[in-house]
């Protein structure tokens, strides 16, 4: 007994340092809900996932995608990050059961379908990242139930309907990615109540409105630094008030039936740095304080009615799609 009281440091200290070597079983319903969606045809190609314990079991690793970790007596799945291995079938219900999923990461594949309005109950996801998918039909208002979400991408899909302004019920929330769907309808002017959203592009859809009914809210978009609207249906002119969103570094009309003068006040936001008016049917001058301004570098103007002696800013270039730089 001597000799074991002498071990028992080093066995803890092994523990301590190694945990997920411990004795620690995966949660029945985190195993049943992985093996389910390892059983769709679909899924088929993810041939790593060997055996039946997604967080592993002796000899056999994780399964590849999957992050768990130790919660009490048992290990927990916190992360599904499965993209761009071309799984094809419907969105996995089952996805809904792994309770404690923070990150939800399925892009680049070929998911069909709706997303389901179980996705409400994740009630600890920060990030889901469905874009570059064929899901369709509406996004569920239950994903306004996920309080924690940080990092909403649902782009270049087929959704269709209007936004859902349950998405302004999201706390956290700092990137919104609804570019390249059927999306229709005015934009949820609730979105503006975000008090941590930086980035919002719901460009290339179906949606109507004015700019002015974005950003009637006083105090308005606080964070906001990058807005992409282009290539939709707005009309309408570029109201004052759009000055007040100070954090402002990219506005993006481009491709809309928006009219009326450009307002001076626009160029005095310091961090813009990129405007993008063209396609439009604006009128009247470009006033010279854009032409001053420190930080301007790109301006857009080409398919308006400008009057002459109005000129775009810095060399101009194809522009990227938003959506191709995944902000984690």
């Amino acid at each position: 007994m001597a000799g074991l009281s002498n071990w028992l440091p080093l066995i803890f200290m092994f523990f301590a340092v190694f945990p997920n070597t411990s004795l620690s079983k995966t949660l029945k319903r985190d195993v049943k809900a992985l093996n389910e969606i390892k059983a769709s045809l679909g899924w088929r190609v993810v041939y790593s996932w060997v055996g039946d314990d997604p967080c592993g079991d002796g000899d056999l690793p994780r399964w590849s995608g999957v992050t768990c970790s130790t919660s009490g007596d048992y290990r927990v799945v916190t992360g599904l990050e499965v993209y761009a291995v071309s799984i094809v079938g419907p969105f996995p219900t089952a996805v809904t059961n792994l309770l404690d999923l923070t990150r939800l990461d399925l892009h680049n594949n070929k998911l069909t379908g709706p997303i389901p309005p179980q996705i409400g109950r994740l009630k600890r996801l920060k990030i889901l990242n469905l874009r570059w998918n064929k899901l369709q039909d509406a996004i569920p208002p239950e994903i306004g139930e996920l309080k924690s979400l940080t990092h909403l991408y649902l782009s270049f899909n087929s959704f269709k309907g209007e936004i859902p302004k349950e998405l302004a019920i999201l706390p956290e929330l700092r990137y919104l990615y609804l570019h390249k769907n059927r999306l229709s309808g005015r934009i949820p002017a609730e979105l503006g109540s975000l008090q941590n959203l930086r980035h919002l592009d719901i460009g290339n859809n179906h949606l109507v409105g004015t700019l002015r009914e974005l950003i009637r809210i006083d105090g308005c978009f606080p964070s906001l630094r990058n807005l992409y609207l282009d290539n939709n249906y707005l009309t309408g002119f570029v109201p004052a008030q759009l000055a007040n969103l100070t954090n402002l570094e990219i506005l993006h009309l481009s491709y809309n039936k928006m009219t009326g003068v450009i307002p001076s006040g626009l160029a005095y936001v310091p961090r813009l740095t990129y405007l993008y008016l063209d396609h439009n049917q604006f009128t009247g001058i470009i006033p010279d304080a854009y032409y001053k301004h420190p930080n301007l570098k790109e301006m857009y103007i080409e398919g308006n009615a400008f009057k002459a002696g109005a000129n775009p800013i810095g060399i101009h270039k194809v522009l990227e799609v938003s959506d191709s730089e995944f902000q984690a």
